[in-house]
């Protein structure tokens, strides 16, 4: 199963992807997580080991120089990066993280170029057969226009219950409709109460497929660094009841 998480930032996406991984590893599956947001936080949520050590490739500016082989407005379509998971893969158990980044600017060709590198390593990971797969993605719309994430299996876009929250959600499933994925689905995040759940169907017109409450206690495992699957119950629970429906839509 490949998941790609979405939405607007501070929507908590990363949070709930961790979640998601946790739940399929204790599930004894083997778990690829990759983070492709530009200020990645994956590891940290995910408790890795040194985690503020890990280096997004994105940031690797001689690697992906030499990989895109940018040359003036010229680069390789399809650089190679078949040996940058062996290299750049962490592991912890049963889960698999890659660190990818974003790129963030670039002039001359060079966001071009860069972004080259990223989408066909990203490519590649998603090709992995013997692996569940959860992409934090980065936070917008911006990876859809680029076409990105069109393989993936469910595309869940994570909202909070306030109007700009949705407004991005709205853009994300009409992009996400033009590049034919599979599964499209909201996933609400910090809801209150059923006044939330109405309103979130009422702005959007879709019922969420997963609801994940307000938590105090993953709020405080994010400020303190502590590892946040371990925060809160009601939280894990929503996220097997999530991965639950989302085996089920197969």
């Amino acid at each position: 199963m490949k998941i790609a998480v979405s939405g607007k930032g501070g929507a908590g996406k990363t949070t709930i992807a961790a979640f998601l991984i946790q739940a399929l590893a204790d599930r004894d599956r083997q778990v690829l997580a990759i983070d492709a947001d530009p200020s990645p936080h994956l590891a940290r949520a995910l408790d890795f080991p040194q985690a503020e050590e890990i280096r997004p490739i994105a940031e690797m500016r001689d690697l992906i120089q030499e990989r895109s082989e940018r040359d003036g407005p010229f680069y390789r379509l399809n650089p190679k990066v078949s040996d940058l998971p062996e290299r750049f893969m962490r592991q912890k158990g049963n889960i698999k993280l890659m660190v990818l980044g974003a790129i963030q600017q670039g002039g001359a060709g060079c966001a071009c170029a860069d972004n080259a590198v990223l989408r066909t390593l990203l490519n590649i990971l998603l090709l992995s057969p013997n692996e569940d797969i959860v992409i934090d993605m980065e936070a917008g719309v911006e990876h859809l226009g680029r076409g990105t994430i069109a393989s993936v299996d469910h595309l869940l876009i994570v909202i909070q219950p306030y109007r700009g929250s949705l407004e991005t959600a709205s853009k994300i499933l009409a992009l996400g409709k033009d590049l034919k994925i599979n599964h499209l689905g909201i996933v609400a995040n910090q809801v209150h109460g059923l006044e939330d759940l109405n309103y979130i169907q009422d702005y959007s017109g879709v019922k969420p497929i997963g609801v994940f409450p307000d938590s105090d206690e993953v709020r405080e495992a994010e400020r303190t660094g502590a590892p946040i699957y371990n925060a809160d119950s009601a939280f894990g629970k929503s996220a097997r009841d999530l991965l639950n429906i989302l085996e089920r839509m197969k």
